[in-house]
């Protein structure tokens, strides 16, 4: 297609006509002939909103040279919606709404556009999401597809309340949820399937693959927000060390860390110990930190809705941030660039 908006044939055929999930907090959304999406009024609680971007996948990638295929930074578009409905959730929210960006390059055909609203649409769909609107344009500049998803949630007046009544953070547990390192051990699977078949066995091989399904904390953060006040924050970039520095630097406290607590995959450990990188610095989109005053009060919560949960620590008053692992006693360094990188 040619650099520019794209033709309003094409938007209407293979953008808008992909958008069927509708909400009941949405009057009117985005379309041709119309740039603004609007909610309805709500008298209770608060709208919450975040951004997440990405280099997104095409379903025909004939045209893609073999190093663009394997940058880890490229993501399913799925992911994207998946990453901002977990952002949304976090705060405390329950993901609404979004709004979708996409840039594309010239070598980009229609049916490969089409396939991409499906995919958003499908994300959308799964998450009870509604796609109000955003731009789709066409760009010489752009060498594969940028999608940038602004995501709207609304805190309930419940929620408000409870997730208000947890921003002091010291002297809360730190509870982890499911596993850490999902994401990148999945990504890291898929892209060295081959090598890892020759070492390891198909069942964990392909089970290390299928962590994707465990990507959204959607259950964990909504049975969190009803089990009282807390603060939350998804692990993503960065991984788990990333995460914990991030919200106690925040909040200007320090915390404690049992190693040996941090919940670990048999897969895992397998995966990143053959890719040579560090399980505790790797993206792990599908975990949650929960920090509570009543930390094993929210455990047993989640213990009941069927979601993975321990206790690994605590947040202090000191400015001391302490990692410790039998009689070694450590200070977290501040967070590095992700470990998924080492394996490019």
């Amino acid at each position: 297609m040619n650099s520019g908006k794209v033709p309003v044939n094409v938007l209407k055929r293979s953008v808008l006509r992909q958008l069927k999930n509708k909400r009941t907090e949405i009057a009117d959304s985005a379309g041709l002939g119309a740039d603004c999406a609007v909610f309805a009024p709500f008298s209770k609680g608060q709208m919450v909103t975040c951004v997440q971007e990405g280099v997104v996948e095409l379903q025909c990638e004939n045209d893609l040279a073999e190093a663009e295929r394997e940058d880890l930074s490229v993501m399913p578009m799925r992911r994207i919606f998946q990453k901002c409905a977990n952002n949304l959730a976090a705060a405390g929210a329950e993901p609404v709404a979004a709004e979708l960006v996409i840039f594309l390059p010239e070598t980009v055909e229609e049916p490969e556009l089409k396939a991409l609203m499906e995919e958003a649409e499908k994300a959308a769909t799964d998450l009870n999401i509604q796609i109000i609107g955003g731009q789709t344009r066409v760009s010489s500049a752009v060498r594969q597809p940028i999608a940038t998803a602004t995501g709207y949630g609304i805190l309930s007046e419940a929620a408000v309340t409870q997730v208000s009544a947890g921003k002091k953070l010291a002297g809360q547990d730190i509870i982890i949820t499911k596993w850490i390192g999902l994401e990148g051990t999945a990504d890291l699977a898929a892209r060295n399937q081959e090598k890892l078949l020759e070492r390891y066995p198909a069942y964990l091989v392909e089970e290390a693959e299928a962590f994707d399904r465990y990507y959204s904390i959607l259950p964990e953060a909504a049975t969190a927000v009803k089990s009282g006040g807390c603060t939350m924050h998804d692990i993503s970039e960065g991984g788990v060390f990333a995460a914990l520095w991030e919200m106690a630097e925040g909040a200007g406290v320090g915390l404690t860390i049992d190693m040996k607590k941090l919940p670990l995959r048999q897969e895992t450990v397998e995966v990143c110990e053959f890719c040579n990188v560090n399980p505790y610095e790797l993206r792990s989109g599908g975990s949650l930190i929960i920090a509570s005053p009543e930390g094993t009060a929210v455990v047993e919560a989640l213990a009941a809705e069927g979601i993975p949960a321990v206790i690994v620590g605590r947040f202090t008053d000191s400015n001391e941030r302490l990692i410790l692992n039998e009689d070694e006693v450590r200070y977290m360094d501040r967070p590095q660039r992700d470990e998924i990188y080492k394996n490019v």
